[in-house]
């Protein structure tokens, strides 16, 4: 096949020989279809409606498009130039994942191939036809049109042209027409990687020309955008117009840091022309008028290609290494999805083992939560609910503390006040004093009198002012354990949903797991219910020498507070603070009033013994009760049998059709394995070209690269455009790190993936001079704007000035 009436000029002047290679690469990622998933470098040609976009594409790459006065770009049109032993231009339709299945079918159908440029404008009527639009009515399409120009001469490069924006609904363009143009703009220029092309049309004034807007909308620090004036032959000279959009060349009134470029494209109603009349007018315009004092690197499109070239260039080289860890973590993504779908399983083999290692990874998630070892990445993201949700240990711990705290609070049902209060009921509690307390068991005493001598009590009487007073443990410790129980059902819910997909870790856990927490809740409710009876439906035993110490010290406390008023009555004082007492005083019936404290009346006096035993056994009672609670019910009946819930045994005696029902495979998830395989090899193979092409080219993967020969390389003149005296305004002023001492000791330490991806840091040097900048500034080429904006935050703090921009 031969392709005619083609020069390959722009083309060729568009990339050099020094940068194919990295084109090369990136254009093979994108063969590989790996922008399906990740985000790719590319130019993309944004403009409002008929501002001369298309004209723009075709002057850039020589392929001449269907340009007309009452047409206008109605689809994305991808113009993908490849390098290939082939020649020839292959055009097809890729359609928007919005359309059904059968129209997918029907226009991934749509491709055809030509050995000429002739026959590719009446090719676009078809294609618009295929998508709809001339035979429906439709006036736009977000699917998208690609043209692939390939030969053994050609760089690999991708150039998107975008539909106009549209400013307001017509007869022919309705109001959906306009939202569907911007939301498809939109969605090209948020790709951080895309350079975008902003094209202004000098015949309308650019403050009401909506491609401004929303570049700078989602290109807040214009790092990524050029803006193109075209039709300038269309101003009256020197009027106001012409001095308006010459001062907006010149990047004064709306600026972007990549800055602008006037091109002067010839009118569709002139004729028929070549590209060569096109670039002739177009420097006869430039070198008179108002325009000819504009720098010829500002104006044309022979100096236009070379900005391009160097922006993509920069722009590929300084996302690359994001590229890379992008795909990384897509593919390392990819990979856990399909650890958890398993392996296919369509026998019944397959289903047990796919079920084993299920179990066996959730027996060690398990073992770890109890143990609360928290290394798996299951554990991950602590500040989260679900987080720590999974950290079962640590809820448990405090949840046991916050129950020892709440029963020593709450737990006793009467509780002695020094003072009669008008409160009767606290949660549960009844507030009394010490008289009334005594005076309860006085009254109980007389109603179960036994055997015992006057002054003493029947022991029987403690066990049952015990029952009384521990009554709230009942209700509060079957709280605790269902608040335990229910931490452990979300947990195991969060891990089944880890181990296995989706729809296995429905089945398994209504199946499997729930029931075994059922049973759980059965035996935790049983054991707690024999504990709490163990206290109340007994007699008291305790063989612990705290009893008697607590008795003691009772007894003790009483003794001192009468002590201390006997002697505040004697010397008429209100405190025992004051050491010096002046007077005659009777020492002598002082001592008698200190002995005097008998009890007359028996029965209150053994009321009082009671009570103080009752209490004293309480204490002991409680702190036993405590710990009973969170040793035998919690730890043993609930914790320590979560790992025999799923095991590879009860795995092995699962009967069939139960295997079957948790582990069979689902069509979606086979379809989803099936996708996932083929993302994964997609990633795979995007990611040794990416590791090869750094490795080979030493761009480290901090974003640097040996980047004066291709600056140098890129083309004649200033490459970029740059403003006169402000030569690195192009570039952010995080590129660049003003210290060349600095500098130098970064140069002489080896890379940090050298060892991976390249040789010794010498033969790949990060910085690199550049002739234009002042002497001591260091150029760094490539970084992307997050690793420029760490090393712009260290740079401050050391006190170091960035160079402006």
């Amino acid at each position: 096949m031969v392709l005619r009436k083609f020069s390959s000029d722009a083309l060729d002047s568009l990339c050099t020989r020094e940068q194919l290679d990295l084109l090369n690469s990136i254009d093979t990622l994108r063969s590989q279809g790996i922008s399906h998933y990740v985000s790719l470098p590319q130019i993309i040609v944004c403009g409002d409606q008929s501002s001369g976009k298309s004209s723009v594409l075709e002057a850039i790459s020589g392929v001449s498009f269907p340009v007309k006065s009452n047409l206008c770009t109605r689809f994305p049109t991808e113009l993908v130039l490849r390098k290939d032993t082939n020649v020839g231009v292959r055009v097809s339709i890729v359609p928007h994942h919005s359309r059904s299945e059968a129209e997918q079918r029907s226009l991934g159908s749509f491709c055809e191939e030509l050995d000429s440029f002739d026959g590719l404008p009446q090719l676009v009527e078809n294609a618009k036809a295929a998508m709809g639009i001339s035979t429906h009515g439709k006036a736009f399409s977000n699917d998208l049109l690609r043209i692939e120009v390939s030969g053994p001469d050609r760089p690999h490069l991708t150039i998107v042209d975008l539909p106009g924006l549209i400013h307001s609904e017509t007869k022919q363009q309705s109001a959906a027409d306009v939202q569907l143009v911007q939301n498809v703009v939109q969605s090209y220029m948020k790709e951080p990687r895309s350079v975008i092309l902003a094209v202004i049309s000098a015949k309308n004034d650019y403050a009401n020309q909506i491609v401004l807007r929303l570049a700078r909308d989602a290109d807040k620090s214009g790092d990524r955008t050029l803006g193109v004036i075209t039709k300038p032959d269309m101003l009256v000279p020197n009027s106001e117009s012409e001095k308006m959009f010459i001062s907006l060349a010149n990047n004064r009134d709306v600026e972007f840091r990549l800055g602008w470029h006037t091109l002067r494209n010839m009118d569709s109603d002139q004729g028929s022309w070549t590209l060569s009349d096109r670039d002739r007018k177009e420097r006869e315009f430039f070198s008179q008028g108002a325009w000819a004092e504009m720098p010829s690197s500002w104006v044309g499109i022979s100096s236009l290609r070379n900005r391009l070239s160097k922006v993509l260039l920069r722009q590929i080289a300084a996302e690359l290494p994001s590229l890379i860890d992008e795909i990384q973590e897509k593919e390392d993504n990819c990979t856990q999805q399909l650890i958890r779908l398993g392996q296919p399983r369509a026998t019944l083999d397959e289903q047990k083992s796919y079920l084993l290692s299920i179990s066996q990874s959730f027996q060690a998630l398990v073992k770890a939560a109890i143990d609360g070892t928290y290394n798996e990445p299951f554990f991950d993201n602590v500040q989260s609910t679900t987080g720590q949700q999974k950290r079962v240990r640590s809820i448990i711990q405090n949840m046991n503390e916050e129950f020892a705290e709440l029963l020593n609070r709450r737990g006793h049902y009467r509780k002695i006040a020094e003072k009669k209060s008008q409160e009767n009921d606290l949660k549960g509690q009844l507030l009394i004093t010490r008289s009334d307390f005594i005076n309860h068991i006085q009254e109980h005493m007389k109603r179960t009198r036994g055997r015992e001598l006057p002054g003493t009590f029947n022991p029987m009487i403690i066990g049952e002012l015990f029952k009384e007073q521990c009554s709230p443990w009942k209700d509060l410790t079957h709280q605790h354990i269902l608040g335990t129980w229910e931490v452990v059902e979300k947990f195991l819910s969060l891990l089944t949903g880890y181990v296995a997909d989706e729809a296995t870790s429905m089945i398994l856990f209504d199946k499997v797991i729930s029931p075994a927490l059922d049973q759980l809740k059965e035996n935790l409710i049983k054991a707690s219910e024999e504990l709490v009876g163990s206290h109340q439906k007994g007699h008291p035993i305790t063989y612990n020498h705290y009893f008697t110490e607590n008795i003691q010290k009772i007894r003790a406390d009483r003794r001192a507070v009468a002590l201390r008023q006997k002697i505040k009555d004697f010397f008429r004082v209100d405190t025992l603070r004051n050491p010096y007492f002046q007077g005659s005083y009777d020492l002598e019936g002082l001592v008698q009033s200190l002995l005097s404290f008998d009890e007359p009346d028996m029965i209150r006096f053994a009321s009082a013994e009671a009570l103080d035993c009752m209490l004293a056994y309480y204490k002991v009672a409680l702190k036993r009760f405590i710990d009973d609670v969170a040793v035998e019910v919690v730890e043993v009946k609930l914790v320590q049998s979560l790992s025999d819930i799923f095991t590879p045994l009860k795995v092995f005696e699962m009967p069939a059709e139960l295997v079957s029902r948790i582990a069979g495979e689902s069509d979606e998830n086979r379809a989803l394995r099936q996708q996932l395989s083929r993302k994964l090899q997609v990633l795979d193979k995007g990611l040794w070209t990416c590791r090869q092409f750094v490795s080979g080219r030493g761009i480290g993967m901090n974003g640097t690269k040996e980047a004066h020969h291709l600056e140098t390389k890129a083309g004649k003149g200033d490459g970029l455009g740059l403003w006169p005296n402000e030569e690195e305004d192009v570039i952010s002023p995080e590129y660049y790190v003003d210290s060349s001492a600095e500098a130098s000791s970064l140069q002489a330490q080896p890379s940090e993936c050298n060892e991976d991806y390249g040789g010794p840091a010498e033969e790949s040097p990060s910085f690199v001079q550049v002739n234009a900048s002042p002497p001591g500034t260091m150029f760094v080429f490539g970084e992307s704007p997050s690793r420029a904006a760490t090393k712009k935050s260290k740079s401050k703090k050391k006190g170091k000035r960035p160079h402006r921009a």
